[in-house]
C-alpha cells in the first residue's frame, strides 16, 4: 500500500474522510471497564470501538443494551448490535442473539434463528459455556419440527464469519436512524 506519494495522497485523502478510529487503548480500556461491571464507563469507551467494526466491543455493547447495564435497555439495539458482532463470529454475540430470536425480544421470534445462533455459539465455545449453549439450543430445539431443525442446522453449516470492513460502509443507516442509535447509546449518568 506503499507507492510513495500518489499511494501516500490517496491513502490520506481516505483516512482524513474516514471517523476518527478509536485508540488501542480505548478498546482495551473499554473492555477492562466491562470486565469490572464498569458499565457506564465500558459504554462511554466502547462506543466508537463498536461502530468502527470491532466484535468484543459490539458484544459489550449487546449485552449492556440487553440488561439495561450502563445503557438505556432496549432489545430492539441490543438486537442490532449483537447481530453485527455475531455475523463476525463472536460466540458471546452468537449466544445473546439466539436468546433474543428465541424469545422474540428486539427481532421477530423465529426458533430456526435461534437455533441456528445458539449452535453456532456452542461450536464456537468450549468447556461449560458450550456445555451450557447445546442445552439451550435443545430446549429451543423441543419446540421446532424436525423440518425446522433440519433447516437451522443447514443455515449453521452455511455460515461463514464475515468481518466489517468500515462500518459506516457494511451498515449504512439513513441520517434519522443514526441519530436514534447515538441516542441510544450515549452514556446515562450515574
Amino acid at each position: 500500500m506503499r507507492m510513495k506519494s500518489v499511494i501516500a495522497g490517496v491513502v490520506t485523502t481516505v483516512l482524513l474522510s474516514l471517523p476518527a478510529a478509536a485508540a488501542p487503548g480505548q478498546l482495551r480500556a473499554g473492555l477492562g471497564a466491562f470486565a469490572r461491571q464498569d458499565y457506564i464507563k465500558a459504554a462511554a469507551l466502547l462506543q466508537l470501538p463498536a461502530r468502527q467494526g470491532n466484535p468484543n466491543a459490539q458484544a459489550a455493547i449487546c449485552y449492556m443494551f440487553t440488561f439495561g447495564r450502563g445503557l438505556p435497555q432496549s432489545n430492539r439495539a441490543a438486537a442490532y448490535w449483537c447481530r453485527r458482532a455475531a455475523n463476525q463470529g463472536s460466540p458471546q454475540a452468537q449466544y445473546m442473539l439466539g436468546l433474543l430470536y428465541n424469545k422474540g425480544h428486539g427481532v421477530p421470534e423465529d426458533f430456526v434463528l435461534a437455533y441456528k445462533w445458539l449452535n453456532l455459539a456452542a461450536s464456537h465455545s468450549y468447556g461449560p459455556k458450550q456445555d451450557f449453549s447445546f442445552r439451550i439450543r435443545n430446549s429451543v430445539a423441543s419446540k421446532m419440527s424436525p423440518a425446522q431443525i433440519a433447516r437451522a442446522q443447514a443455515l449453521s453449516l452455511a455460515w461463514r464469519p464475515v468481518p466489517e470492513r468500515g462500518a459506516l460502509a457494511v451498515y449504512p443507516c439513513p441520517p434519522e436512524r443514526c441519530a436514534e442509535l447515538d441516542e441510544m447509546i450515549a452514556p446515562q449518568e450515574p
